[in-house]
Order: structure tokens, then C-alpha cells, then sequence
């Protein structure tokens, strides 16, 4: 089927990239700053970086980095941060140093970060200081020899910047107490670079660029290594699909879902930065009322988000009172969006919600609904210079029509699984052919829908959430003799985690596990609710049969 969706394309949208446009990621943002300069970047509480901004910015980041610190070109720097301006300040700074990023969430428990740091061999932190007492917590089980805190609004002009700071920490009390010995502030660094011009790392395609923690199917968080040369190719197949729509230098998308998840770091941080594209970077999407007053000062044109989110602002009064006109593209990404949601959209914005489908091993677009043709409740098409088939459990490309494991062939693929060649080889083919552990069926007409997950992974609000992570952690607790999770189905979040237990303590409680469960697992991954049993269906082999638990 390497040929079936030459003739399906709509006209304006070609069947192959050139691949070699940009060398590398640093190319894409330095030909942006160039060519655009003044025209805004990034905006966020208020305040607006220019190109030119950005780039002067992050060469004095890099600068410090290559002057103040031992880090050279391959080291891995760790980025634990919001949706705030100082974000894209750092990546590209680091990137123009030589170091490989490594996105990580900052609601990460302390087991998760610990895992995540000495997995990556990470020898850099940079950490917003409302995170700092966790940073503190665990730096020292690291290899980790220099951290960087920068604090919220460290990017504003003051006294805006003071006043903020200081009611976040002393009115808010969002910034715990923390003792870091040695870090530096990030303004301390960015002030320190700017006696010398960094020299700029020459980055080749097939570099590591971002280290980009994902779930398995074992519980263990494995680093897809994106090169240089997958997220370009990505971006580039984006853009491909969205030429026709937005014009260069003139889009401003709003950016709610966090820059640190592959899909709006490719999406809204390098896909709109090539276009020369305004990005509002909104650090709190969970306060509707905050992200909906925001959104009101602006005539924006495109904007990402999940079904969650596109919920929750609709059910906000104020959202409905909003100017649309500008409103060109809406584009879903994370998890599945729901029919209903999806019709209410188009009704109050006037702009069809555009669905796709990818994965943090795909940098991470797959598919894409071309905007002239969206195809509700599909996945849409595979955007150029991608290759789709789907197979049967013996590897067998099944024909049309039929459901199976859909497998993904392109520039976008990951290099492969971070020191994991086991894991790699089980998911990468020798021909290159990554199967994605999801069930799809290829229609006629060439649009794609999902329709079951063979992995037990649980979507919540667009995260992954694997079962043997909540099972193992459960099983820690000495009240607990066996565990099973699944995914049920949430009409807030798609999924929610419910939890299966065997009692070792009979006097083990919901709240003794939920205070044990919260400890040790990041919020979206706590199950909404604990259900004691006497056993849990297994295969004659002892496997526990978790498909039985959701079907009962």
C-alpha cells in the first residue's frame, strides 16, 4: 500500500517533504530569528519576546553554559518547567551549546524524577522554584553537578518581575522551601553569558536533539531519542499539511498543553516557530477563568488542545462571549476527542476541531485530517513521507477495511529506545517499520480510525498511564498482596485509573493505599478509585486477565 494515498491527498498538500531542507533543529531557529527579528514569539503573563529576543536570550544561556560550567556537546540537561517564557530561553540555548534535551514533567513524584535523571545520565537541571524542594529531594541520588532555578516571572521586565515573584512565593505560598548548595539563577546565568558570544554547536541530522520519556508496557519509563532529523522531517510534514491555512509570520496560536509533552513541543514550539508564528504560552490551563480571560485579549488563529480542555472551556459562560473570526485551526492532540465535544466546538467557534493521531517514538505526528477535508471521528490521513499499513497478530498486512496493529514507516520514527536495544528491536522492524501497539482500521477513502489499544495503556487527559507502574508501586505497600489496574472509561478525561486490590492486611483501608498511591505517582496516574477483592481473574499461567476486570 506504499502508493494508496498518492491520489488521496487533497490537491494543496504534497505526498513527499524534501527532508533535507533543514539540517538540523538549530538551522529551523536560526533562519526563524533571522528572518523574522522583531515580530513577536512567545508571549506569557503579559509580557512578549521577540525573534530577536529569543535569540539573544539563548546564546547568553549557551554561552554560560559553554564558559561557566564542564557540560560540552552530547551532555544531557534536564528541563523541568511550565509554559513560561524562560522555556524556549533554555531549550534553545542548550541546544545551541550541544546538549541533548531531556523534557520532564515537573509534577513528577520523586521515584518518577529519580528514574527519569539517572536514566538519562543527566548532568543539568533546570527547575522552576516551585519545584525546587523536589529537586532538592533527589539531585543527590544523581549524576546531576549543576542546577539552574529560574522562578516565575524571572523573564519580566521590572518591576513587574519583582512584584510577581514575590507574591508567588510570600502571598501565594506557591514556592515550599528548598536548599539547593551551588545552584545558580537562571537571570544570575543569562547575566553572566553575555560577556561572550557562545560558539554554536554544528548539529548533523542524525544527532540526538531530545531525550523524550515515555511510558512501557513494563512500567518503565524508556527515552525515545529524537534526532535532529526526526523532528525536522515532522515539522516540516506539519507545515505540509497547514500551508495552505496559515501564512508565515502572521499566526498566533495559543499554546495551553505543556510544552515538556512531545506533541506541543514539535507542534507549537518548532512547528510555529518555523513559520514565524506567535506563540501564547498559558501556564495554568486548569484555571478556566485565568485561561479564559487570556484568550480574550487576543485575535488568535490556531490553537492546540484535548478533549479536556475544549470541555472545560466551553463550559465556561465567558468562553461563548469570545471573538472567533480569526479562528483557523483548532487541533486535538494527546488522546481521543469525543463526537459530542467535537460538534459543540464547531457550533460556539465556528472552526471544526482537527484530530490526528502520533506518539512521543513518532516526534510525534502520524496523522493528520487535512483542514479542507476533516473527516470527524477518524484520525485523519498520514501526513507526507509517512507510510502506514496495519497487520495481523503473525505480521501479515491485512487488506482494507480490516482492523489491526497499526505499524508506521518515516523520517519522523525515532532513532530508537535510550541504551534499551531490546526494546528497540521489539519495536522497530529491521525494515523500519514501528508498530505502535494500536488496533486501526484504513478506510477506502484513506482515513484512518482507531479502534482499540492492544497495549493496557491508559489514556488520561492525554497522558499515558501503564498499568504495571500503578500495580508495582501498589504492591510496594505491605497491605497489599495483589494489584491490577485499568482504564475506565471518564467523560471529563477520557480515561480515569481504577484499581483492583488483593488485601495482605485484611485491615489494610482505601485511604492508608490512596495516601501510599499519592505519594509515589504523579496526580493523573492516582486511581479514581480502589476495589477490594478476595482474588483477581488469571490466565492458567497466573497472568492477570485486567481485559476481564473492565469488562465486568
Amino acid at each position: 500500500m506504499t502508493d494508496f494515498w498518492k491520489d488521496k491527498y487533497p490537491e494543496n498538500i504534497p505526498y513527499r517533504i524534501d527532508t533535507q531542507a533543514y539540517s538540523s533543529v538549530l538551522e529551523v531557529f536560526h533562519e526563524a530569528c533571522h528572518r523574522f527579528g522583531d515580530a513577536p514569539a512567545f508571549s506569557n503573563m503579559g509580557c512578549t519576546l521577540s525573534y530577536s529576543d529569543i535569540d539573544r536570550l539563548s546564546a547568553n544561556f549557551a554561552s554560560y553554559l559553554q564558559q561557566h560550567t564542564d557540560l560540552k556537546a552530547g551532555d544531557r540537561i534536564a528541563v523541568q518547567m511550565p509554559n513560561v517564557l524562560q522555556y524556549p530561553v533554555v531549550v534553545f540555548g542548550a541546544m545551541r551549546a550541544g546538549l541533548v534535551v531531556v523534557n520532564t514533567n515537573p509534577l513528577y513524584t520523586e521515584r518518577e524524577m529519580l528514574h527519569q535523571f539517572n536514566d538519562s545520565g543527566a548532568k543539568a537541571l533546570v527547575v522552576l522554584a516551585n519545584f525546587g524542594y523536589m529537586a532538592q529531594a533527589v539531585v543527590g541520588q544523581t549524576g546531576i553537578k549543576h542546577v539552574i532555578v529560574t522562578e516565575l516571572a524571572d523573564l519580566l521586565p521590572a518591576p513587574k518581575r519583582w512584584i510577581l515573584n514575590a507574591a508567588v512565593k510570600h502571598v501565594k505560598k506557591m514556592v515550599p522551601a528548598y536548599s539547593l548548595p551551588g545552584s545558580v539563577k537562571l537571570n544570575a546565568a543569562l547575566a553572566k553569558g553575555r560577556n561572550r558570544a557562545p560558539v554554536d554547536h554544528t548539529a548533523k541530522p542524525d544527532d540526538l536533539c531530545v531525550l523524550q520519556y515515555t511510558g512501557g508496557t513494563t512500567g518503565v519509563s524508556k527515552g525515545a531519542m529524537l534526532t535532529n532529523a526526526n523532528l525536522v522531517a515532522n515539522l516540516l510534514q506539519i507545515r505540509a499539511v497547514l500551508t495552505s491555512t496559515f501564512e508565515p509570520g502572521k499566526e498566533i496560536m495559543i499554546a495551553p498543553l505543556p510544552l515538556y509533552h512531545i506533541f506541543a513541543f514539535t507542534v507549537c514550539c518548532l512547528g510555529m516557530m518555523e513559520l514565524g508564528g506567535h506563540t501564547v504560552l498559558i501556564t495554568n490551563p486548569r484555571d478556566i477563568p485565568a485561561f479564559v480571560k487570556e484568550l480574550s485579549k487576543w485575535r488568535f488563529t490556531a490553537m492546540a488542545g484535548l478533549n479536556t480542555l475544549f470541555v472545560g472551556l466551553m463550559n465556561n459562560p465567558e468562553f461563548r462571549k469570545i471573538d472567533f473570526k480569526s479562528l483557523k485551526l483548532t487541533v486535538a492532540g494527546g488522546m481521543a476527542m469525543q463526537i459530542k465535544p467535537s460538534e459543540e466546538w464547531e457550533e460556539i467557534t465556528g472552526c471544526q476541531i482537527c484530530e490526528g493521531f502520533g506518539m512521543t517514538e513518532t516526534s510525534p505526528v502520524v496523522t493528520l485530517n487535512p483542514l479542507s477535508k476533516i473527516q470527524i471521528g477518524t484520525i485523519g490521513m498520514p501526513v507526507p513521507s509517512t507510510e502506514l499499513k496495519v497487520i495481523s497478530e503473525n505480521g501479515e498486512e491485512l487488506p482494507l477495511g480490516e482492523a489491526g496493529e497499526l505499524c508506521v514507516r518515516g523520517p519522523q520514527v525515532m532513532k530508537g529506545y535510550w541504551q534499551l536495544p531490546e526494546a528497540t528491536a521489539a519495536t522497530i522492524t529491521e525494515d523500519g517499520w514501528l508498530k505502535t501497539g494500536d488496533v486501526a482500521v484504513i478506510q477506502p477513502d484513506g482515513y484512518l480510525r482507531i479502534v482499540d489499544r492492544i497495549k493496557d495503556m491508559i489514556l488520561v487527559s492525554g497522558f499515558n498511564v501503564y498499568p504495571n507502574e500503578i500495580e508495582d508501586v501498589a504492591a510496594a505497600h505491605p497491605g497489599v498482596l495483589e494489584a491490577a489496574a485499568v482504564g475506565i472509561p471518564d467523560e471529563k478525561s477520557g480515561e480515569v485509573v481504577k484499581l483492583f486490590v488483593v488485601r495482605k492486611d485484611p485491615a489494610l483501608t482505601e485511604d492508608s493505599l490512596m495516601k501510599h498511591l499519592r505519594s509515589n505517582l504523579t496526580g493523573y496516574k492516582v486511581p479514581r478509585s480502589i476495589v477490594f477483592r478476595a482474588d483477581l481473574p488469571k490466565t492458567n499461567v497466573g497472568k492477570i486477565l485486567r481485559r476481564e476486570l473492565r469488562d465486568q
